[in-house]
């Protein structure tokens, strides 16, 4: 069974995964460490716990996402995996932190494509990547099945949904989704989203208000 770890990080209040493994191996997903403090935090508790990052995982590539990709490079020389079509929204990341008033250092370009229906071997864990597009283009989910949790990215959240009026995002598509991929899962599986308390399926099935 897999370890699952949040960090929250950035002016975004982005939610940043630590995912590790009985071999102490661990993969990083979304990296939003931005202040240098929240950089000592992930650093030290990977430390502290004896972790050896592999894999730098995005579930897309908006600004909030990928503030600590370029320390995620320079500590443990992983570069960031992601679909397809996040990449050219990945190399205007420093424009958009401009308009935000964030200073944004170019983040390192990925090493490889995510894709739909892949799967990545972890230990002796897998780990099922879905295409789950409609907050942005390539946004994709990661869904470890033998224990029923998901890691969503900006999909689904506690009560609410992804917001459609960034870069490449459509609410019809995002609501299709969110119905076609995540509702067919098992109510017991845990979500845990970028932003936000964790869910699960069966409640957002039932009280979430933009699905009704």
């Amino acid at each position: 069974m897999l370890q699952i770890r949040p960090f929250t990080f950035n002016p975004f209040q982005e939610n940043t995964y630590l995912l590790w493994n009985e071999a102490l191996e661990c993969i990083i997903i979304d990296p939003g460490c931005y202040e240098p403090e929240e950089k000592q935090e992930l650093f030290a508790f990977i430390k502290d716990n004896q972790l050896k990052p592999v894999r730098c995982l995005l579930t897309h590539s908006h600004i909030d996402h990928v503030l600590g990709l370029k320390f995620i490079e320079e500590a443990y020389d992983l570069l960031p995996e992601l679909h397809k079509a996040e990449h050219e929204q990945l190399k205007t990341v420093p424009v958009y932190g401009a308009q935000w008033g964030i200073l944004c250092e170019t983040p390192p370009l990925p090493k490889a494509e995510l894709k739909a229906g892949q799967q990545i071997l972890f230990g002796k864990e897998k780990i099922d990547i879905i295409h789950t597009p409609g907050h942005s283009t390539g946004s994709v989910c990661f869904i470890l099945h033998a224990q029923k949790d998901v890691i969503g990215g900006d999909v689904l959240f506690h009560q609410s949904i992804g917001r459609t009026d960034l870069p490449g995002g459509d609410h019809a598509t995002l609501l299709r989704s969110i119905r076609e991929q995540l509702f067919t899962l098992d109510d017991e599986y845990t979500v845990y989203p970028g932003h936000g308390p964790s869910t699960t399926i069966g409640y957002e099935k039932i009280h979430n208000p933009f699905l009704k």
